[in-house]
């Protein structure tokens, strides 16, 4: 088992800096995503992504992923900026997204990462043609942006109709998108159906993970076994993935969580459900 972490745990809360990526690596970390809010890592600021990068450099930790960015501002659209949403059907709107997201990817000239995990629509948006119309456009735009920086570009199932796993791969083969994948979010296809059932039409595509635990009433985010998913039975699946993604725990922190121990407890849990 590929041990990774997001640092989502530290994104509504602090900005990001070697500290705290030393904190996820003494707690088991071999590989990182970084989640790419501004307030937290400031993906258009040279100075605090060559910071970054150096780290990667000089660690050789991997710099898997980055989670795209969600809202243009720094404090997570509190103030009332528009969500980025790729799936939009405002043309206008949707061009700001992609723009946007294409200031994150940008990054990659700099601290090269693998993948970009990308949410298609927001929470909880049903789905039609034309927003599945609009995604594929926006798809097409930031694959062809990402590709020539060594990026890969997955999605992955949120807690809306338009990323059901059946929504998300009509999506895959309605543009042809052969090289994007998906990252896996456990947490979520426990909310909107069952680990097993997302899997199965999923896993031919999945190249990442996000794993988090939730009682299927909201996305909780949680450590593995402090709600109800069959652990077990998840690791059993995640075995099964053709291209053998990393655990991902991306889990929302709280003030004065002991991170390393966290999550060396967690490894060991989901290591031992094997």
């Amino acid at each position: 088992m590929r041990r990774a972490m997001s640092t989502l745990i530290y994104a509504r809360r602090e900005r990001l800096h070697p500290g705290l990526l030393d904190e996820m690596v003494s707690g088991g970390a071999e590989a990182i995503e970084i989640f790419a809010a501004r307030g937290h890592f400031n993906y258009t600021d040279r100075q605090h992504i060559r910071q970054i990068a150096n780290w990667f450099r000089s660690t050789g930790v991997t710099f898997h992923s980055m989670h795209s960015p969600m809202h243009p501002d720094e404090d997570w659209g509190r103030g009332g900026a528009t969500h980025l949403n790729i799936a939009s059907v405002e043309k206008l709107q949707r061009v700001a997204a992609t723009d946007e997201i294409k200031r994150a990817i940008e990054v990659a000239e700099q601290a090269p990462f693998q993948y970009l995990v990308q949410h298609v629509g927001i929470g909880h948006e049903e789905a039609d043609e034309h927003k599945l119309d609009a995604a594929m456009s926006s798809l097409e735009h930031l694959h062809a942006f990402a590709k020539p920086l060594g990026v890969q570009l997955l999605v992955e199932n949120i807690t809306n109709e338009l990323s059901t796993p059946e929504k998300l791969m009509e999506l895959l083969h309605a543009g042809r998108f052969d090289d994007i994948g998906v990252c896996f979010d456990v947490g979520h296809a426990h909310i909107m159906s069952s680990v097993p059932q997302a899997f199965e039409v999923l896993k031919d595509r999945v190249r990442s993970t996000h794993v988090h635990d939730n009682d299927k009433d909201h996305d909780a985010h949680l450590w593995p076994g402090e709600g109800s998913i069959d652990w077990k039975q998840t690791m059993e699946l995640l075995r099964t993935a053709p291209h053998a993604p990393p655990v991902l725990l991306e889990i929302e922190g709280v003030e004065g969580e002991k991170v390393a121990a966290e999550m060396a407890e967690a490894f060991s849990k989901l290591e031992t459900a094997l």
